[in-house]
């Protein structure tokens, strides 16, 4: 063999130790490459109160109040008499007046055919009124 070949295996048995040296002095810097402070693996906004928790009714109560509110102000603006605020508020806010009888009679077919379905694979059947009420208050009728 002559040197030159000998110098090309040396100085890539030499390189490949610094690699192996650099990589375990590295310690853990390769594992928070693309981590930290300004990366964009999370979202930018902490995540709010469970929907249908009191602090998420009176969440949405108060945006729809600035919705309102602002909705008067641009009324105002071009002359228009001003929203009455809080009775628009109450207004969205109310729940709906009852479900409509068709629907709620569809609703409760469904229920009775899962409760059915439920029975043969040996679960336990649901209460029928009870779970027609939860679906038709998660529809928002």
């Amino acid at each position: 063999m002559d040197a030159f070949g000998v110098a090309v295996i040396v100085i890539a048995i030499v390189a490949g130790a610094a690699a192996i040296l650099s990589y375990i002095g590295s310690g853990r810097i390769y594992s928070t490459i693309g981590k930290g402070q300004f990366a964009l693996d999370t979202d930018d906004r902490p995540p709010g109160p469970k929907p249908g928790s009191p602090a998420a009714l009176a969440e949405q109560a108060e945006e729809v109040r600035q919705m309102v509110q602002a909705r008067s102000d641009r009324r105002e603006a071009r002359g228009e008499t001003p929203l009455d605020v809080d009775a628009e508020v109450a207004a969205l806010l109310q729940p709906a007046a009852g479900a409509d009888p068709e629907l709620r009679e569809e609703v409760r077919q469904l229920v009775i055919a899962r409760n059915e379905r439920r029975q043969r694979r040996g679960e336990e059947a649901l209460d029928v009124e009870a779970e027609v009420d939860r679906q038709l208050r998660d529809l928002g009728a």
